[in-house]
């Protein structure tokens, strides 16, 4: 079953293709909770709650985890994306 160019590719374009989308799709997630913990941030701040007010920490955690996930895009871009 499944589309005709799946059953028509190569086992070497299905794993790349599988490795391929399962990497984008798990840095999409990890996008979203980078978002969302922002949203977080923002939202604490703007309503002045003395956990991100006081105490910058919760802001520099989550700078912190935005960074790494960047960081991890920088390299999975060139291997993924760039070499065929």
């Amino acid at each position: 079953g499944g589309p005709s160019f799946v059953e028509t590719a190569s086992k070497r374009a299905q794993l790349f293709f599988s490795i391929y989308f399962g990497m984008t799709g798990l840095h999409a997630i990890h996008i979203i909770i980078g978002i969302a913990m922002m949203g977080t941030i923002i939202g604490l701040r703007f309503f002045d709650h003395p956990s991100v007010t006081l105490d910058y920490m919760p802001t520099e955690m989550v700078g912190l985890y935005w960074h790494f996930v960047d960081i991890v895009w920088i390299f999975l871009f060139p291997l993924m994306y760039l070499i065929s």
